[in-house]
């Protein structure tokens, strides 16, 4: 049960964190969108395979880096007793839950500040996204998804840390899979259809909605934990 909390809080954070996903995504989204040859670029139908191949290689990042996280907090349950790795893992869930609840509702911004975690590795990175464009084929908007995913972002990293206490690769996995699938809509119909549904999910009701209903996830975890 307490798994099942744990991918629909994920799902919920990446649907209504649009308004961060437009605003950290938006221009990416648009570039590629644009960087697509003319003959595909005018044709709703054409773009598909494309939109799909990008945001399919973001998700694949993320459950590739959420099992990595995951296998970590495995590891690190090892070295105490079963029970209190079980309490701990469930306080250090409990706690991301609430942040990202008031990150996501615009309350505080203090995850923002992980990003700059992120900053090193991107740099080693981006040259290569280089070289993937322009994009010719899907599989090539693939590829290009794949080191998207790897992008410095708050609340993509948050959500690794998150992952920490899933207890397995396996959960750690599912719960960026949660999440990636979240954020599909809003990145999706960013690079469809100009991002009517974006700006739905950047109505300042909806963000503290989705922000309060993290936050109850993250106290019922907390209960748990105590």
């Amino acid at each position: 049960m307490q798994m099942e909390f744990g991918f629909v809080s994920a799902f919920v954070v990446g649907l209504l964190g649009g308004g961060h996903c437009a605003g950290m995504c938006g221009g990416i989204v648009g570039a590629l969108a644009f960087g697509l040859p003319e003959k595909i670029r005018s044709n709703l139908r054409s773009t598909l395979p494309y939109q799909l191949g990008y945001n399919l290689g973001r998700i694949s990042s993320y459950v590739v880096a959420g099992a990595i996280m995951g296998g970590l907090g495995m590891l690190l349950a090892e070295f105490m007793p079963i029970y209190l790795a079980q309490r701990a893992l469930l306080l250090v869930a409990g706690l991301f839950m609430i942040f990202l609840g008031l990150y996501l509702g615009g309350w505080w911004s203090g995850l923002a500040q992980i990003e700059k975690l992120g900053g090193i590795l991107w740099q080693r990175i981006e040259p290569f996204a280089r070289r993937l464009l322009p994009v010719n084929t899907p599989g090539q908007a693939w590829l290009l998804g794949l080191v998207w995913g790897w992008i410095p972002c708050g609340l993509v990293y948050s959500m690794l840390v998150w992952t920490v206490s899933a207890g397995s690769m396996l959960n750690g996995a599912g719960l960026m899979l949660a999440f990636g699938l979240g954020t599909l809509p809003n990145l999706f119909a960013m690079g469809l259809v100009a991002g009517s549904l974006a700006r739905w999910s950047r109505d300042t009701r909806i963000r503290r909605l989705a922000g309060l209903t993290v936050i109850l996830f993250g106290l019922v975890t907390l209960w748990k934990a105590f």
